[in-house]
């Protein structure tokens, strides 16, 4: 017999809503692929953030509204995309120069692990059939001037993806400034993992559980 837990986690759409809520006015922000990308669809509508895309794009919109597909204009992802008012098309050296130049407030990834100081792996689990792809994430990790990871808090087989220590092989190294999951939000700090909110239902005891890595509040 199975219980039902006393929770119930966030969807993919509430956790970029739960980032994109975060994101300061103002911020130049790139978006990675996957939940990330979601996060255009959510921004407050007062709110001002100029997103980039590493393909070339600074001031990119979210899909267009009326369905008609520019196949010229697509984001990182090769999903399509829109222009805001003032929006540029810079070529690749131009957009990795603001990337590594440090040049954009927040990066926004998903990961495979998420070590609890701060390592991140997101490129290549080393699986027969895994694809590796790194694509600019090496150069976004090291230039933002924040990192925000976010993802599902476990693998589809219950396999916490916060760990001690990351067995895939590193994008970054100590890069990770805030984790957010279906779970909850945590902050790397100086003193560890530091829970910042969790979602309703779940007890600190539980989150511990699910994490490969110590956690406090």
């Amino acid at each position: 017999m199975t219980t039902t837990p006393p929770f119930k986690r966030l969807t993919r759409e509430e956790m970029a809503a739960r980032v994109a809520n975060d994101i300061p006015d103002g911020s130049y922000v790139n978006l990675g692929i996957g939940i990330p990308t979601l996060i255009s669809k959510c921004l407050p509508k007062d709110r001002d953030v100029i997103l980039h895309s590493e393909n070339g794009i600074l001031g990119m919109g979210p899909g267009p509204a009326d369905g008609t597909v520019d196949p010229s204009l697509l984001n990182a992802s090769k999903e399509p995309v829109s222009l805001l008012p003032g929006a540029s098309i810079c070529d690749h050296s131009m957009s990795f120069a603001m990337m590594r130049g440090g040049h954009i407030d927040v990066s926004v990834l998903g990961a495979f692990q998420v070590a609890g100081n701060g390592d991140l792996a997101n490129w290549d689990t080393g699986a027969p059939d895994a694809i590796p792809a790194v694509g600019g994430a090496m150069d976004l990790v090291a230039g933002a001037r924040q990192v925000i990871v976010v993802m599902e808090h476990t693998t589809k087989d219950g396999q916490p993806k916060i760990v001690e220590q990351c067995t895939y092989p590193l994008t970054g190294a100590g890069v990770v400034d805030r984790i957010y999951t279906d779970c909850a939000v945590i902050d790397v700090t100086p003193r560890g993992l530091v829970v910042r909110s969790m979602i309703e239902g779940m007890t600190f005891e539980t989150l511990q559980a699910m994490t490969g890595a110590a956690l406090t509040l």
